[in-house]
């Protein structure tokens, strides 16, 4: 998301409580997650999923489909092996990206 888009403030103004806006992941750094008062979660998701091999959802989908709570805390935790290299040949899970959790 861009600094400029009302994503934020719609999730906000919808009754979700977010959790994180924001992620030292690259790509993928104006993250946004939050969970509704009945704990569905709601993600704001930054443009870079659109074009990047792999980004910061790639790490928080896994966790939402096996119902585990993405907080604060893991969020911050992907600061150490937060930077996709862009390998010529992407080998992701199996490289350091998003090893730090």
């Amino acid at each position: 998301m861009d600094p400029d888009d009302k994503t934020p403030l719609a999730i906000k103004n919808s009754g979700a409580k977010v959790v994180s806006y924001g992620a030292p992941v690259l790509p993928g750094a104006m993250f946004l997650a939050a969970y509704m008062p009945d704990g569905r979660p709601v993600c704001g998701l930054p443009g870079c999923v659109m074009y990047a091999r792999r980004t910061v959802f790639d790490l928080v989908l896994p966790r939402l489909l096996a119902d585990v709570p993405v907080t604060a805390d893991w969020l911050a935790g992907l600061g150490n092996g937060g930077l996709c290299l862009n390998c010529e040949e992407c080998r992701y899970p199996n490289c350091s990206f998003g090893k730090g959790t």
